[in-house]
């Protein structure tokens, strides 16, 4: 990721995008707004720059993908996001999510397991150091969390996940919400909004159906 031009041209397709997401459905104004705000084409190769706001996912490293704006705007939506939230992410990829989270007013805290793409997160704070001060990149396995860092008012996992991780759940503070894509088959998951009652329990909401890269565990050298 490097800083390069946001012209009008740019401006104008994101709100292109925002008007979009509007008819696909994402309704709260600072998602939207963060999805106005935040430059795409940052994100991704200078290959994908014309057309890095269409609405779909496009490749990036460690045969991974950034996901699709509706993607990145509807998890944002579930978590309903305030100012000040300490957000656990698991999953940095292409760091787009990321920079939403932090548009948003959280204090993000995000995990990579893939070592070539956590290698370009400090690219992160060229771009937006200055802009977002308090989003933290970490090496590491995202079934595992960030104990020493926990507990979290938010989670939000961005792999399909073949079950809810436990670790990451007793992360998550009481009255606290994860947004997880669930599988349901090898191609489909549930995107999923728990809420963690005083029981340790959860109140569970269930959303549409997306596919997303598989969830790993361990760390990646590649």
């Amino acid at each position: 990721m490097r800083k390069t031009e946001d012209g009008y041209l740019h401006k104008g397709l994101r709100k292109q995008l925002v008007a979009q997401l509007k008819e696909k459905g994402i309704t709260d104004e600072s998602v939207l707004n963060a999805i106005n705000q935040i430059p795409r084409h940052y994100f991704l190769d200078n290959a994908f720059a014309k057309i890095a706001y269409e609405d779909r996912a496009f490749p990036i490293d460690a045969e991974q993908t950034i996901s699709q704006p509706y993607t990145v705007a509807f998890q944002s939506q579930l978590l309903k996001i305030k100012k000040g939230d300490r957000v656990l992410e698991i999953g940095t990829g292409s760091m787009y999510q990321t920079a939403i989270l932090a548009a948003l007013g959280a204090k993000v805290y995000t995990i990579e397991r893939q070592k070539a793409l956590f290698d370009k997160t400090k690219e992160f704070n060229k771009v937006f150091g200055d802009q977002f001060p308090d989003v933290f990149f970490y090496y590491g396995d995202g079934f595992e969390g960030l104990p020493e860092f926990g507990p979290f008012d938010k989670i939000i996992i961005t792999a399909a996940a073949p079950k809810v991780p436990e670790k990451l759940w007793e992360q998550l503070k009481v009255r606290g919400m994860m947004v997880i894509p669930l599988d349901e088959s090898e191609s489909v998951q549930r995107m999923l909004r728990l809420t963690k009652k005083k029981d340790g329990l959860a109140k569970k909401e269930s959303f549409e159906e997306f596919s997303f890269v598989p969830m790993l565990q361990g760390k990646s050298q590649n």
